[in-house]
């Protein structure tokens, strides 16, 4: 998959995160770009010609579950301290910096996990506004234990780290390291540090915009496609919709949607589309059924990633066939976003875990017959709300929950069958109802309706049951890299679960999901 970086605005203020495999790694490339500084992730070993060439204004090394000691663990390129700009270490990050000037790491005896209480020895620059006494999250086993060997020296301590935050005094190297997490909303004045990095000492004036990234997406647009035409996949979701609406006030008339029935979709969801997309978008629109050859291939198949597999090579046989119709199309456009990219491997960071398998992203074949334009693929999912709110998609696009690319297909666990899928679409479009009859879509991030492969024992009537086990998933999240349950009322949630087994035949139990992501994801598959 071709890297976005190279395409990047070399006037746009960047400042790379290193990867060195931390589960909060997103959280620091987020507080930068809350703060108005457009931010990637990439490799930790990513080398420092490499990075120079972005004109980074600083750069951050992430924390990571490794031991500088391990054999495996993540590098860094130790010329990144001298490319002339300022360096923030975060846990990991901080030890790996350290021990390559020459400061001391051993090992502690058991791991420090949780709050602590952080003294600021010296304010000013990283410190700015920030108390002299403020609590902060630490997560590590190594430790900072002697500076005396290296050009550092402390900035912050705690009663169990006396080195959790330092600073370079080489006048060559402009380098700061905190042993604790500043990303996380646990270090209630973290977002404060990493804007102070970015400002006090990196120099940033935080210009960057969500009406700037457009103009240039729009501008690299036109640049890559020229006189050719586009395809692009509308499911009817907000990325896509967004990504049609970019297109179309790129290129116009050289657009053409493609809506595939696959046969997975919601309740409705072929209809919606096509009224909906037609009259506001007014482009070019064609809806290809290829519902009996997606439910084909599926039979039998269980595994959620081969389901996932054969769905994008699905995906793009049919696109194939309905490019061939279009006269001029060299281009494919996808709403992959970046925590599509970061939780199939495919990222910059090449760290991450591939927690599960995109259509999108991972299941393309090489021979894809199509240059691809990924136009939001370094945005998060409320970047791409705002971004759409740039380009005037309406409200009831840009709000409607995420649905995923494979469909239902991920909300039926275990086989694919027409008549489970039609049990999910009853139950899902009950469970929207309710949500929305009770004012809470817009505080939901996400919600819908599992069919889980367990039969129960019930009683309806005089008579026993064993039928279908639903589940019902609600979260909230800003990023859909992190999520919580929502605590749906229980008047709710009994209305749902009333109404599911009452008018969904072939369910007689409902259950409710209370897992948070992580350790869950929010689809079930």
């Amino acid at each position: 998959m071709p890297s976005t970086i190279q395409s990047r605005d070399p006037h746009q203020e960047i400042v790379p995160v290193l990867d060195c495999g931390g589960q909060t790694t997103q959280l620091i490339a987020r507080r930068l770009r809350e703060a108005g500084i457009f931010s990637m992730i990439m490799r930790s070993d990513t080398p420092a010609a490499e990075l120079k060439a972005l004109n980074p204004k600083g750069i951050v090394l992430s924390g990571g579950p490794a031991s500088v000691f391990e054999d495996g663990a993540p590098k860094i390129d130790p010329e990144i301290l001298r490319i002339g700009v300022p360096v923030l270490g975060i846990c990991y990050g901080m030890q790996i910096v350290c021990r390559e000037l020459g400061a001391s790491i051993t090992p502690a005896d058991h791991r420090e996990f949780g709050r602590a209480n952080l003294e600021i020895g010296s304010s000013g620059e990283l410190f700015e506004a920030v108390p002299e006494r403020t609590t902060v999250w630490m997560s590590h086993g190594d430790q900072v234990t002697d500076l005396a060997a290296a050009k550092l020296e402390t900035i912050a301590s705690t009663a169990t780290c006396p080195f959790a935050a330092v600073r370079c005094v080489d006048d060559g190297v402009r380098f700061y390291g905190v042993q604790f997490h500043p990303e996380v909303t646990h270090t209630p004045h973290g977002s404060d540090m990493i804007r102070n990095f970015a400002y006090e000492i990196c120099g940033c004036t935080g210009t960057w915009r969500m009406s700037e990234f457009a103009d240039t997406e729009i501008e690299k647009i036109r640049e890559q496609v020229g006189s050719d035409r586009v395809i692009c996949g509308l499911s009817g979701g907000v990325d896509s919709a967004v990504v049609a609406a970019l297109l179309h006030k790129a290129i116009g008339d050289q657009l053409t949607c493609v809506f595939v029935d696959n046969g997975l979709l919601r309740k409705n969801e072929r209809q919606l589309v096509e009224t909906t997309f037609r009259d506001h978008f007014n482009v070019d629109l064609r809806v290809m059924d290829a519902s009996a050859e997606f439910l084909e291939d599926l039979a039998g198949v269980t595994d959620p990633q081969e389901k996932r597999r054969l769905i994008g090579h699905r995906f793009v046989d049919v696109f194939k066939e309905a490019a061939a119709d279009i006269d001029g199309v060299k281009f494919l456009a996808q709403g992959t976003l970046y925590p599509d990219v970061i939780e199939s491997g495919h990222g910059h960071s090449g760290q991450s875990a591939n927690i599960k398998l995109h259509h999108n992203v991972g299941g393309l074949p090489e021979d894809l017959g199509f240059d691809l334009i990924e136009p939001v693929r370094d945005l998060f999912k409320d970047e791409v709300r705002k971004l759409g709110e740039v380009l005037g998609v309406p409200d009831a696009i840009l709000w409607r929950h995420p649905f995923p690319g494979p469909g239902l297909a991920v909300r039926v666990l275990g086989d694919i069958r027409p008549e489970r899928l039609e049990v999910v679409r009853e139950c899902d479009e009950i469970v929207l109802e309710e949500i929305i009859a009770a004012d809470l879509y817009r505080q939901t991030s996400q919600v819908f309706a599992v069919l889980t492969p367990i039969q129960s024992v019930g009683v309806m009537g005089d008579g026993r049951t064993y039928e279908n086990v639903v589940a019902v998933r609600a979260v909230e999240t800003r990023d859909f890299m992190t999520a919580d349950w929502a605590r749906i009322p229980f008047d709710v949630l009994a209305r749902i679960s009333n109404r599911i087994i009452n008018e969904v035949r072939g369910v007689n139990r409902v259950v409710y999901d209370i897992s948070s992501k992580p350790p869950a994801t929010i689809e079930w598959e």
